[in-house]
C-alpha cells in the first residue's frame, strides 16, 4: 500500500520547494526526486538520477532542465556539488535499452537511484507517473520537473551527465555529430545515420534505427 501524507496546506509563496516543506512538515522528510535523460534519444544511454534537497537548500537557477542553457544547467550542476547535496545515477547503454525496452529500464532506474543514496529518502517524488516498487514510499508529480525542486534538481544531474557522455562518444564517432543533438533524432542526425549506418551506440529497437538500417519495422518508439 502506498503511503501518502495527510492533507497539508502547500504555500506559493515556497514556490519550487513548495513540495518538499510540505512532506517535510508532515515528517516525511528526507524527500529525493526522480527524473531521467535520454528516454527519447535513439542513439546513446538513458541516465536516472534522483537527488536529495534538504530543506534548507536554495539553488540559484534550479529549473526544468529543457527550461536551462547547456551553460545554465553546468551552473546548476556545479552548485549542487559544492553543496554536497546526496543524489544517485544509474545508467543503462543502448544495447541494455535495446534488449529490455526502454519503459522497462526507465521504471528500473529510478527504483535503482533511490536505493543507491547515501542518505535514504522517506518519501520519493517521480517526475509525471507514479512508480511502484520504489525503496520507499512515493508520489508522481505531473510535471515534477518544473514544479518540485528535487525533480528538477534530478533532471539536471541526469542531463549534464548524459551529455557530457555525448560528447565524449562524439569523440568515438565524430561522423554522427553527437555532441550537438545528443542523439535525439534530429535531421542531421538522421542524414548521418542514413549515410554511415548506425553504430554500436545507436538504439536498434527505435524504428528510425531500425528503418535506415534496413531492419524493417521495429517495437521502439521515439517521443
Amino acid at each position: 500500500m502506498t503511503l501518502r501524507p495527510r492533507r497539508a496546506r502547500v504555500s506559493r509563496r515556497a514556490g519550487l520547494y513548495a513540495c518538499e516543506s510540505a512532506l517535510a512538515r508532515n515528517g516525511l522528510g528526507p524527500v529525493a526526486g526522480v527524473d531521467e535523460a535520454g528516454r527519447g534519444c535513439c542513439a546513446g544511454p538513458l541516465v536516472v538520477a534522483a537527488v536529495v534537497l534538504p530543506p534548507s537548500s536554495r539553488v540559484p537557477e534550479l529549473n526544468d532542465s529543457k527550461l536551462l542553457t547547456e551553460a545554465g544547467r553546468e551552473r546548476v550542476y556545479a552548485a549542487l556539488e559544492r553543496s554536497r547535496v546526496p543524489s544517485a545515477t544509474v545508467v543503462y547503454e543502448a544495447s541494455e535499452v535495446d534488449a529490455r525496452g526502454v519503459g522497462a529500464c526507465n521504471l528500473e532506474g529510478m527504483r535503482r537511484a533511490v536505493a543507491r543514496l547515501e542518505a535514504r529518502p522517506r518519501y520519493a517524488l517521480t517526475d509525471g507517473f507514479a512508480v511502484s516498487g520504489m525503496p520507499c514510499p512515493s508520489l508522481g508529480v505531473v510535471k515534477g520537473d518544473r514544479t518540485v525542486a528535487a525533480i528538477a534538481a534530478a533532471g539536471v544531474v541526469a542531463k549534464v551527465e548524459r551529455d557530457r557522455r555525448m560528447q565524449e562518444l562524439d569523440a568515438l564517432y565524430p561522423e554522427y555529430g553527437f555532441a550537438g543533438h545528443k542523439g535525439y533524432g534530429t535531421e542531421g542526425h538522421m542524414r548521418a545515420l542514413s549515410e554511415h549506418g548506425p553504430c554500436p551506440e545507436h538504439r536498434m529497437s527505435f524504428s528510425n534505427v531500425a528503418a535506415l538500417a534496413g531492419a524493417g519495422r521495429a517495437d521502439g518508439r521515439v517521443e
